[in-house]
């Protein structure tokens, strides 16, 4: 049931199964021809103990790098974090050739195309969970998967055919996913959400604390 190494997906950057988002990248295109301006592939360890699960790539950030997380200011605290914890051999992303490395870990999005307003359509979130279904499945068993937010949190739930009454969502929870794996939630590490002191660092980190005590029992 479950493989170890990372799929990769060829398609990907050609991908065009959600119209509203084809469009879109193809308008940021022509008015940004330096942007990345199309899906953005996962990134890390082909075979990781720990996938993180975000929401989709940011105007600015991940769609125009082409690296998740990375350009804007949700990837400062999540790749801070990961090099506190070893995930990271650098607490800075800055660019897809700038020779970070991630060590054990893999980062992803629920949705792999910048939406407008950052905000997918269910539609979009649903076709999108067929790449997210591979990436998931192949995690080993007594592995961990972190949910920034509850998009993230029901795509995660969906591509494993879970139903997201017995996993409600919240900060800091912890459920039991088949072949003793583990899924933790957290809020989205956005500029609102750490602005508004709904997330802080020290909530961050201790979410990486459990997955760290999780994952050294196994």
């Amino acid at each position: 049931m479950t493989g170890g190494v990372q799929p990769e997906f060829p398609a990907l950057a050609s991908c065009e199964q959600c119209p509203r988002l084809a469009a879109a990248l193809a308008d940021v295109r022509a008015t940004h021809p330096g942007y990345h301006a199309r899906a953005v592939p996962a990134f890390g360890d082909a075979s990781p103990r720990l996938l993180i699960v975000g929401l989709a790539p940011g105007m600015h950030g991940a769609n125009r790098s082409g690296r998740p997380f990375t350009g804007d200011y949700a990837g400062e605290l999540l790749y801070a974090t990961l090099h506190k914890f070893r995930w990271s051999t650098a607490p800075v992303s800055i660019s897809v050739d700038d020779g970070l490395r991630l060590t054990g870990c893999r980062i992803t999005n629920a949705v792999k195309c910048w939406p407008p307003a950052n905000k997918p359509e269910p539609a979009e979130i649903r076709t999108c969970n067929d790449y997210l279904r591979r990436e998931v499945g192949a995690m080993q068993a007594g592995t961990a998967i972190l949910a920034l937010g509850l998009v993230a949190h029901g795509a995660v739930l969906r591509a494993l055919g879970l139903p997201a009454a017995d996993h409600k969502f919240e900060h800091a929870a912890q459920h039991a996913l088949p072949d003793d794996r583990t899924l933790f939630d957290s809020y989205h590490c956005s500029r609102y959400n750490t602005q508004t002191r709904r997330l802080t660092p020290s909530m961050f980190e201790a979410v990486f604390t459990a997955i760290d005590s999780c994952l050294a029992r196994r």
